[in-house]
């Protein structure tokens, strides 16, 4: 789709001269932000503001705001899509998005949305970018700065010769730019360009719009025309767009994120631990998590006290989301009034929110209380799953109380084992919850079924 991307943070291993201060900040680095807007399959969690999540290991993330958004834009469309964080050299923030609400890709517009920042916690400056005066628009901007020129390069999409190539201005500022010219065009319809630059080359993942798949390109400068495409095509199996490339913090590891089309769409991730090999391996959904309803993201890297300091601007969400072990696609719900595993996206997305509560029976356990519905809980009726009210009896309280175990299948996951039947755990059978009994010599896929990550 029509997005943009980001300049990940390169690590230590990056040139000094082409990197300055992110260079020097990189030993320092301990976490990640994350911009985006949301969107979902019916689009009731549509909101073309900027959003913010965190994460301490760049796979799992943590909405910030309770995944309201932490900027608006108030100019040209009023609405935002594709937002990138670019780390700027004298260590402060500049953000920048696509001028587009919603999904009308028939709206061109000439600028771009740009907002200063000096922590990410207060956003000034509000500002239109104008980019061209082309009858076409300007999709999916990430900027990089160019030693070699001693300014910004603001790299998006626009519509040249009847297809979408990669446009590139120069700026000191975000405030004026130079006339545009074309940055790279592979001969067919190309959008989502994303940079990072390791020991002196420089890496451009974008999207073929033609098959929906990414292409990895790579040049020792960054002068226009100078990219060659250096990797065959890399799709999970279904259509990807919005490449995003980010290095590990502590290991020899990147990761490169991929969005599907919008709105049903959801993050793939891959890793490798050399870009020159442009080779990557798809991690297992159990790796990672994305924000809630989350579209067309861009990281940045941030220090621990950048951090710590989001987090106690924004707070973490009041809720949960709670993942299946051996169906990490999936999340408990409620549907019906019945307790499930359901394939993410869904709508109501409300429907994967819980509140986990200290138990009814014992504030020593938990209970599932549901956030669309905050009178009912999850309990067990004739060892299955269901939404009810809580009637305040000893019955009810019993059967919708669970305390946390290690995982069966991994213990840096969990178990839920049922108060009033406590040789039984919460599981999932035919994607439908129930509680059933679970030993050490149950059957893999039983503890398998019986395993679950609580996140956001």
């Amino acid at each position: 789709m029509k997005r943009r991307s980001l300049f990940a943070a390169a690590g230590a291993g990056a040139t000094a001269a082409v990197l300055g201060a992110e260079a020097a900040h990189a030993a320092t680095y301990a976490g990640y932000a994350m911009a985006y807007f949301t969107e979902s399959p019916s689009m009731t969690a549509a909101d073309y503001n900027l959003h913010l999540a965190v994460s301490a290991d760049g796979l799992n993330w943590t909405p910030l705001n309770q995944n309201a958004p932490v900027a608006t834009p108030t100019q040209g469309s009023t609405g935002l899509r594709d937002p990138f964080i670019l780390r700027k050299q004298d260590g402060t923030f500049a953000v920048i998005a696509t001028d587009l609400k919603g999904t009308d890709w028939t709206y061109q517009s000439q600028y771009l949305h740009v907002w200063d920042s000096i922590d990410l916690r207060t956003f000034t400056g509000y500002r239109l970018l104008k980019v061209h005066s082309l009858a076409t628009h300007a999709w999916a901007p990430e900027a990089i700065w160019d030693a070699s020129r001693g300014q910004y390069a603001v790299v998006y999409s626009a519509v040249v010769g009847g297809r979408n190539v990669l446009m590139v201005n120069y700026t000191s500022d975000f405030v004026t730019a130079s006339a545009p010219q074309t940055f790279f065009d592979p001969g067919y319809d190309a959008i989502d360009g994303n940079f990072v630059t390791v020991s002196g080359v420089n890496y451009m993942y974008f999207k073929n719009n033609t098959n929906s798949t990414l292409l990895g390109t790579r040049s020792s400068t960054l002068n226009p025309g100078s990219f060659s495409i250096y990797t065959s095509a890399i799709t999970p199996g279904r259509g990807v767009e919005a490449p995003q490339i980010v290095k590990s913090n502590t290991a020899d590891v990147w990761y490169m994120w991929g969005d599907t089309w919008s709105p049903n769409g959801r993050f793939f991730c891959w890793q490798t631990t050399s870009l020159s090999s442009g080779s990557w391996t798809l991690l297992n959904d159990r790796a990672y998590t994305q924000p809630l309803n989350s579209k067309h993201l861009g990281i940045t890297a941030i220090t621990a006290a950048e951090l710590s300091a989001l987090t106690a601007r924004y707070g973490t969400p009041a809720w949960s989301r709670i993942k299946s072990y051996n169906y990490p696609d999936r999340y408990i719900r409620h549907q019906n009034s019945v307790g499930r595993i359901d394939a993410y996206p869904f709508d109501p997305y409300q429907d994967q929110l819980w509140t986990l509560v200290p138990g009814l029976a014992d504030a020593s356990g938990v209970s599932f209380r549901s956030v669309n519905y905050p009178d009912r809980y999850l309990r067990h009726v004739n060892y299955a799953m269901t939404l009810a009210v809580n009637d305040g009896t000893t019955l009810f309280a019993g059967d919708a109380t669970f305390y946390k175990a290690s995982g069966w299948a991994d213990s840096s996951w969990t178990s839920f084992r049922s108060y009033n039947y406590p040789d039984r755990y919460l599981r999932h059978s035919n994607y439908v919850l129930r509680i059933d009994p679970v030993t050490s010599s149950s059957a893999a896929s039983l503890q398998q079924d019986a395993t679950f990550k609580i996140g956001y």
